[in-house]
């Protein structure tokens, strides 16, 4: 079951004294994943209890979550550090132009000559400013995941083709 979920949060700590919770948000639609009536995986991947969202609010840009059956400051503070998971196909399809990591950390990338240039080990960054960690001989890559530079993203051939600038390769070697 753990191959089919998304990390989307972390439980920062209880806050109130009501059972609501601080999330750190791992995911780039916040809004999206946590809303009220959506069910969340909670606690360690192989073992998540599934947990409705009752209510929500945004303070700095993170949610403040109640939880379904966590009704007390003790059982928020038990929740400290527990990561957030939904399933994959709860997630729903991305805006054009955007992938998912999981789908990303895996695929070859190459030049526009076909040249392999390494293969992407992780992600990172926010949605508007994301970049690729390509494993390469020279070492860890960072590749901006921009149209300019990332041309061709075929998720079913696990390949991404890469136009870069003259010499970015080189700062790495």
């Amino acid at each position: 079951m753990a191959d089919d979920l998304l990390l989307v949060g972390r439980v920062a700590r209880a806050h109130g004294n009501r059972g609501q919770v601080i999330v750190n948000p791992d995911t780039d639609f916040a809004d999206e994943r946590f809303k009220p009536g959506n069910t969340l995986l909670v606690g360690p991947a192989d073992r998540a209890e599934r947990r409705a969202i009752r209510e929500v609010r945004f303070h700095q840009g993170r949610p403040i979550v109640l939880f379904e059956g966590v009704e007390t400051m003790n059982d928020a503070e038990a929740l400290a550090g527990t990561e957030l998971w939904m399933t994959a196909d709860a997630a729903g399809p991305l805006p054009d132009g955007t992938y998912y990591r999981h789908d990303l950390v895996g695929c070859d990338v190459i030049d526009a000559s076909g040249a392999t240039v390494g293969t992407v080990s992780g992600v990172e960054g926010t949605l508007d400013r994301s970049y690729l960690v390509v494993k390469a001989d020279a070492g860890d890559v960072m590749i901006p995941m921009v149209a300019e530079f990332c041309v061709n993203v075929d998720l079913a051939a696990r390949r991404i083709t890469v136009q870069l600038p003259d010499g970015l390769l080189d700062v790495y070697r």
